[in-house]
């Protein structure tokens, strides 16, 4: 990773939590729903420092996505 870059990303009002895969396509991580698939399936993306291998992973507010030298904290 040379850079990271830091994108803050907050929970729609009353949302509890995103879908990991939908977290990385709406904060353009990944340019689709299958790139963000791939990207999960050959353990790219860590989860709070652990590498997550569930797709459809409930993302909520204080957690930390890390991947491709892009760090996501949900709000």
């Amino acid at each position: 990773m040379l850079n990271n870059s830091v994108i803050t990303f907050r929970l729609k009002e009353g949302d509890e939590y995103i879908e990991l895969i939908k977290l990385l396509k709406v904060t353009n991580v990944a340019e689709s729903g299958a790139m963000a698939k791939i990207m999960v399936s050959n353990g790219e993306v860590r989860r709070n420092g652990s590498t997550e291998l569930r797709k459809r992973a409930k993302i909520r507010a204080g957690e930390i996505i890390s991947t491709l030298g892009y760090e996501i904290r949900v709000n």
